[in-house]
């Protein structure tokens, strides 16, 4: 194995797990800050400027959807083939990939930027919010090649066993945006507009790092012009483990445009209080994420390795890990929820309507951590494709029947989407723990 990587492969299982999630976590922590300080900023300029921002998060996500599902092929092949011993196998991929996806993000970005305005009409947009919501969408599209290569460096580091490159990358990133966003948002009069543009020009900062790491830990060392042409195998390969997670993620913007759709019925308050709490949420998730990260690096040199009894104690010392950060973790966020979410608007009637979001999804929390875990298994094991699917049945088929039934037929309104999300995310976890399981009896190794 190359010197510049860390063999996940022997040695304690523990120990790599906290040399890898710790660091991944630290990043995520500040990613989620990062996003907190652009809901800070939106919900003191107005209750429509945060409104604005709430309405983009789907779309946040639509732009992002790539850049998960070539990352997380980037984490699969990649680990998997260093395990098996294969550097240079490893070494083109990141190179295929990253051609694959440039020429996607372009294609995808062209596409969205001409329905802006149509998708937030769709989502009951109109007047201040509707502008705002636009004027930041345009500018995120514009960088979205640079966004989401970023994530696919980052997962290529990752395989290797680094993870404090990114953490140091989002860390900057975080500190910059905090002088950054007042000083477009205000001093150059941008509004929402200059958090978009805040948040690519770091990107582009974060982008020019990571890729000087890969080439600092040899991870392109002798590719050649011709290793950045993908063959149709290559290209089939990369979309296999591309696909699902994608679609998963696509499935997840979609479902936020879902909910956002059945919220706005009740009028912006309740909108604006889900952006808010959504944003608690994720700071109360972010341990997990680490996890995630650990987890997927795990599971994907072992497997390369043939390593059966490792990925299956990787897996389970992952949920058990996840267990303890709940029990830390969400007390203190349900007790302080409302404090939290005041950090973001100062009307009442938004406060209330996201805490009462919050109490509820307390007892979803687990069911997160039980079904990223499975995905990351899943992902590590190169056999994704469940992930899409249960991607949409959690995001889109559960919710269309199960919030209109309750938010309607019921008269729940916007608690009907929070008590609905209860159901089908638990519903989803179980789901996806027991196919990861049944895939590791099923698989050979196994």
């Amino acid at each position: 194995m190359d010197n510049n990587t860390a063999d996940l492969t022997k040695g304690s299982l523990t120990g790599h797990l906290r040399r890898l999630a710790v660091p991944a976590s630290t990043g995520a922590f500040f990613n989620t800050m990062y996003n907190v300080v652009d809901t800070y900023w939106a919900g003191r300029l107005s209750t429509d400027s945060l409104a604005a921002l709430s309405i983009n998060f789907p779309m946040y996500m639509l732009v992002m959807a790539l850049g998960v599902g070539f990352s997380g092929a980037a984490a699969a092949l990649i680990s998997n083939a260093i395990g098996a011993g294969r550097e240079e196998a490893a070494r083109k991929y990141l190179a295929r990939i990253i051609t694959v996806s440039i020429i996607s993000f372009f294609i995808t970005g062209i596409i969205l930027f001409f329905f802006l305005e149509d998708i937030f009409i769709l989502l009951n947009s109109r007047g201040a919010v509707l502008s705002g919501a636009v004027s930041y969408a345009r500018i995120i599209i514009f960088g979205m090649p640079v966004i989401n290569t970023a994530y696919i460096f980052s997962a290529a580091l990752a395989a290797r066993g680094d993870t404090k490159s990114y953490r140091n990358a989002l860390i900057v990133g975080f500190l910059l945006n905090i002088g950054l966003d007042p000083l477009f948002m205000y001093v150059f009069n941008m509004q929402e507009a200059g958090v978009a543009l805040a948040t690519v020009i770091i990107q582009v900062v974060t982008t020019i790092y990571l890729f000087s790491k890969i080439i600092r830990i040899g991870g392109l060392r002798k590719v050649k012009a011709p290793d950045f042409v993908p063959t149709f195998q290559a290209v089939r390969e990369i979309l296999s483990q591309a696909v699902p997670a994608t679609m998963n993620f696509l499935t997840m913007a979609l479902g936020t445009f879902v909910i956002t759709w059945f919220i706005s019925a009740f009028g912006r308050n309740p909108v604006a209080a889900y952006g808010a709490a959504v944003r608690v949420e994720q700071i109360a998730l972010v341990p997990s994420s680490g996890l995630n990260t650990a987890l997927a690096a795990l599971v994907g040199q072992n497997n390369g390795a043939e390593n059966p009894d490792r990925v299956r104690k990787s897996f389970r010392l992952s949920l058990l890990a996840g267990a303890g950060l709940m029990i830390v973790i969400l007390p203190p966020v349900l007790i302080f929820g409302r404090h939290l979410i005041g950090l973001f608007t100062e009307t009442e009637e938004v406060i209330k309507i996201g805490y009462n979001y919050l109490l509820l999804q307390g007892f979803t929390f687990y069911s997160y951590i039980i079904l990223f875990q499975s995905n990351s298994l899943l992902q590590g094991l190169k056999k994704p494709a469940m992930i899409m699917w249960m991607g949409l049945y959690r995001q889109i088929a559960a919710p269309a029947a199960v919030f209109y039934l309750l938010c309607f037929t019921f008269g729940m309104a916007e608690r009907g989407v929070w008590t609905g999300l209860i159901f089908i995310n638990w519903s989803a976890a179980v789901m996806t723990l027991l196919w990861a399981a049944h895939v590791l009896r099923r698989s050979s190794r196994y």
